[in-house]
């Protein structure tokens, strides 16, 4: 079932949306050679304190993890690209790090993922995010009234394509609003001209994610850290954007 927003329910989830970037600019200064996740983990708990916002990770259960996840935001290094728990792991120079975190403030929810290189960058890691940022922007460019949902998967994956990155379809974007996972899904790849004609008020959050050598995944014993199946390095950018009447807004920027 879809939920269409109003002006001012957009409005809401854009002060959380802000929130999230905030978070996510803070903790991407923070993380350095020699800082633990854990500390980026308490940092994240700490501002969403302060801001009297609510984790939507918290406790969340869904029938894919060992639940209940008892962080407040996904912290995936390297091979891993979602859902990584966090752990007593020190950053080292090169790690490539995707960290992904939504949350909820006064009962509207905001969700945004972006993938960084701590210390010293290698070139294909570089290209590696690149693709995923151009992949987001490409599907974001195409969210307008009248288009398909397809529109957007295809717009995602010819991105991936150029890069020469396989599309996993196990895990995409999605609605959001009140919860972090509503209706639609939001495939990786697609078909133009299929799917959902995206109308104004329909809310999603857009999340390519790409691992260099595969799309084939495989689950840490933590059973949620999700990893390339061949150990190839992995990225992931993700926006919340709302469909309008002219240019889709995105939520999760300063």
């Amino acid at each position: 079932m879809l939920e269409l927003k109003t002006p001012r329910e957009i409005a809401a989830m854009n002060v959380t949306g802000t929130f999230i970037a905030e978070v996510l600019d803070d903790l991407e200064d923070r993380a350095r050679p020699g800082v633990n996740l854990l500390d980026l983990e308490n940092r994240a708990r700490e501002m969403i304190t302060e801001r009297g916002a609510t984790s939507c990770y918290w406790d969340y259960a869904p029938s894919f993890g060992r639940g209940p996840f008892r962080n407040v935001i996904c912290l995936s290094v390297n091979d891993a690209v979602l859902h990584g728990l966090p752990h007593d792991y020190v950053l080292s120079d090169g790690d490539l790090l995707s960290m992904d975190i939504a949350v909820s403030i006064d009962g509207w929810v905001a969700d945004s993922a972006r993938s960084i290189i701590v210390g010293a960058p290698r070139p294909e890691d570089e290209r590696l995010i690149a693709a995923t940022e151009k992949a987001l922007a490409a599907g974001i460019a195409v969210a307008l009234p009248g288009n398909r949902l397809g529109d957007i998967s295809a717009a995602i994956g010819a991105v991936a394509a150029e890069y020469g990155y396989p599309v996993n379809t196990q895990f995409g974007g999605h609605g959001l609003g009140r919860t972090m996972h509503e209706d639609p899904h939001v495939s990786n790849t697609g078909r133009a001209g299929r799917g959902l004609t995206l109308r104004p008020g329909l809310t999603l959050a857009l999340e390519p994610w790409f691992a260099a050598g595969t799309d084939k995944i495989v689950y840490d014993a933590d059973g949620w850290t999700i990893r390339s199946a061949d150990g190839s390095r992995t990225a992931h950018s993700e926006h919340t954007i709302a469909i309008t009447e002219g240019a889709p807004l995105v939520l999760t920027s300063k």
